[in-house]
Protein backbone atom coordinates (compact mmCIF):
# COMPACT_ATOMS: atom_id res chain seq x y z
CA UNK A 1 0.00 0.00 0.00
CA UNK A 2 1.54 3.45 -0.98
CA UNK A 3 2.04 5.97 2.02
CA UNK A 4 -0.56 8.85 2.43
CA UNK A 5 0.10 12.26 2.20
CA UNK A 6 2.04 13.46 5.16
CA UNK A 7 -0.61 16.38 5.35
CA UNK A 8 -3.40 13.35 6.49
CA UNK A 9 -1.45 11.54 8.60
CA UNK A 10 -1.30 14.01 10.99
CA UNK A 11 -4.71 14.85 11.41
CA UNK A 12 -6.83 13.53 14.04
CA UNK A 13 -9.80 13.13 11.72
CA UNK A 14 -8.22 11.28 9.07
CA UNK A 15 -6.58 8.88 11.68
CA UNK A 16 -10.19 8.68 13.66
CA UNK A 17 -11.89 7.85 9.82
CA UNK A 18 -8.92 5.35 9.14
CA UNK A 19 -9.24 3.54 12.33
CA UNK A 20 -13.12 3.51 12.08
CA UNK A 21 -12.98 1.50 9.26
CA UNK A 22 -10.75 -1.21 10.83
CA UNK A 23 -12.68 -1.04 13.91
CA UNK A 24 -15.79 -1.89 11.80
CA UNK A 25 -14.17 -4.67 9.54
CA UNK A 26 -12.92 -6.30 12.87
CA UNK A 27 -16.07 -6.25 14.74
CA UNK A 28 -18.40 -7.03 12.03
CA UNK A 29 -16.44 -10.14 11.09
CA UNK A 30 -16.28 -11.27 14.71
CA UNK A 31 -20.10 -10.78 15.04
CA UNK A 32 -20.86 -12.62 11.69
CA UNK A 33 -18.58 -15.10 13.06
CA UNK A 34 -20.87 -15.86 15.66
CA UNK A 35 -24.23 -15.56 13.94
CA UNK A 36 -24.86 -12.10 14.61
CA UNK A 37 -24.65 -8.05 13.94
CA UNK A 38 -23.77 -5.25 16.01
CA UNK A 39 -27.45 -4.44 16.04
CA UNK A 40 -27.69 -7.51 17.86
CA UNK A 41 -24.99 -6.29 20.29
CA UNK A 42 -26.68 -3.18 20.98
CA UNK A 43 -30.07 -4.50 22.05
CA UNK A 44 -29.20 -7.35 24.05
CA UNK A 45 -26.52 -5.34 25.63
CA UNK A 46 -29.01 -2.38 26.57
CA UNK A 47 -31.72 -4.87 27.72
CA UNK A 48 -28.78 -6.38 29.76
CA UNK A 49 -28.11 -3.23 31.55
CA UNK A 50 -31.31 -1.44 31.49
CA UNK A 51 -33.85 -4.49 31.50
CA UNK A 52 -37.11 -4.57 29.53
CA UNK A 53 -37.83 -2.13 27.05
CA UNK A 54 -39.89 -1.03 24.21
CA UNK A 55 -38.98 -1.05 20.74
CA UNK A 56 -38.75 3.03 20.63
CA UNK A 57 -36.90 2.60 23.58
CA UNK A 58 -34.11 0.65 22.33
CA UNK A 59 -34.32 2.49 19.09
CA UNK A 60 -33.51 5.73 21.24
CA UNK A 61 -31.08 3.56 23.59
CA UNK A 62 -29.32 1.78 21.17
CA UNK A 63 -29.06 5.18 18.03
CA UNK A 64 -31.05 2.91 15.84
CA UNK A 65 -33.92 3.34 13.23
CA UNK A 66 -36.93 1.93 14.24
CA UNK A 67 -37.31 -0.51 10.98
CA UNK A 68 -33.66 -1.66 11.98
CA UNK A 69 -34.67 -1.95 15.76
CA UNK A 70 -37.96 -3.91 14.09
CA UNK A 71 -35.63 -6.25 11.96
CA UNK A 72 -32.58 -7.01 14.65
CA UNK A 73 -35.43 -7.65 17.65
CA UNK A 74 -37.46 -10.70 15.03
CA UNK A 75 -34.19 -11.90 14.63
CA UNK A 76 -33.17 -12.04 17.88
CA UNK A 77 -36.98 -13.49 18.49
CA UNK A 78 -36.67 -16.22 15.84
CA UNK A 79 -33.32 -17.59 17.56
CA UNK A 80 -35.16 -16.91 21.27
CA UNK A 81 -32.87 -14.55 22.40
CA UNK A 82 -35.47 -12.15 23.63
CA UNK A 83 -38.89 -12.35 24.65
CA UNK A 84 -41.33 -10.11 22.84
CA UNK A 85 -44.74 -8.98 24.18
CA UNK A 86 -47.68 -6.43 24.26
CA UNK A 87 -47.12 -3.70 26.66
CA UNK A 88 -49.76 -4.15 29.23
CA UNK A 89 -50.57 -0.19 29.51
CA UNK A 90 -50.56 -0.07 25.74
CA UNK A 91 -51.58 -2.88 23.42
CA UNK A 92 -49.93 -1.22 20.73
CA UNK A 93 -46.53 -1.26 21.91
CA UNK A 94 -44.22 -4.37 22.29
CA UNK A 95 -42.14 -4.84 25.31
CA UNK A 96 -38.93 -6.51 24.82
CA UNK A 97 -37.03 -8.97 27.50
CA UNK A 98 -33.41 -10.50 27.35
CA UNK A 99 -34.06 -14.55 28.08
CA UNK A 100 -31.44 -16.62 29.84
CA UNK A 101 -30.68 -17.47 25.92
CA UNK A 102 -30.07 -14.27 25.26
CA UNK A 103 -27.62 -13.63 28.16
CA UNK A 104 -25.85 -16.35 26.96
CA UNK A 105 -25.49 -15.54 23.61
CA UNK A 106 -24.49 -11.89 24.93
CA UNK A 107 -21.57 -13.48 27.20
CA UNK A 108 -20.48 -14.66 23.58
CA UNK A 109 -20.78 -11.52 22.16
CA UNK A 110 -18.89 -10.07 24.70
CA UNK A 111 -15.69 -12.01 24.40
CA UNK A 112 -16.01 -11.48 20.03
CA UNK A 113 -16.26 -7.94 20.66
CA UNK A 114 -13.46 -8.27 23.59
CA UNK A 115 -11.19 -10.06 21.03
CA UNK A 116 -11.62 -7.59 18.32
CA UNK A 117 -10.88 -4.59 20.71
CA UNK A 118 -7.62 -6.15 21.17
CA UNK A 119 -6.68 -6.63 18.11
CA UNK A 120 -7.80 -3.13 16.99
CA UNK A 121 -5.45 -1.86 19.95
CA UNK A 122 -2.73 -4.47 19.92
CA UNK A 123 0.39 -2.37 19.57
CA UNK A 124 -0.79 -0.51 22.52
CA UNK A 125 0.24 -1.41 26.39
CA UNK A 126 -2.84 -1.14 28.65
CA UNK A 127 -2.16 2.33 30.22
CA UNK A 128 -2.23 3.83 26.87
CA UNK A 129 -5.65 2.10 25.99
CA UNK A 130 -7.50 3.31 29.27
CA UNK A 131 -5.98 6.50 28.14
CA UNK A 132 -7.21 6.25 24.50
CA UNK A 133 -10.76 5.17 25.56
CA UNK A 134 -10.91 8.07 28.40
CA UNK A 135 -9.95 10.61 25.70
CA UNK A 136 -12.30 9.24 22.62
CA UNK A 137 -15.23 9.41 25.42
CA UNK A 138 -14.46 13.08 26.00
CA UNK A 139 -14.36 13.80 22.48
CA UNK A 140 -17.41 11.89 22.17
CA UNK A 141 -19.39 13.54 25.08
CA UNK A 142 -18.81 16.72 24.20
CA UNK A 143 -19.93 16.30 20.18
CA UNK A 144 -23.47 14.85 21.53
CA UNK A 145 -23.66 17.94 24.08
CA UNK A 146 -23.23 20.12 21.09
Amino acid sequence: MEEPPARLTTKPSWLLSQLAVHAHRLTADGFAAAGARGYHYRILAALAEFGVASQAELGRRCTMDRSDVVAAVNELAERGFVQRTPDPADRRRNQVTLTQTGENHLRQLDETLDRAQDDLLGPLPDADRQTLIRLLGRLLAHHQRG
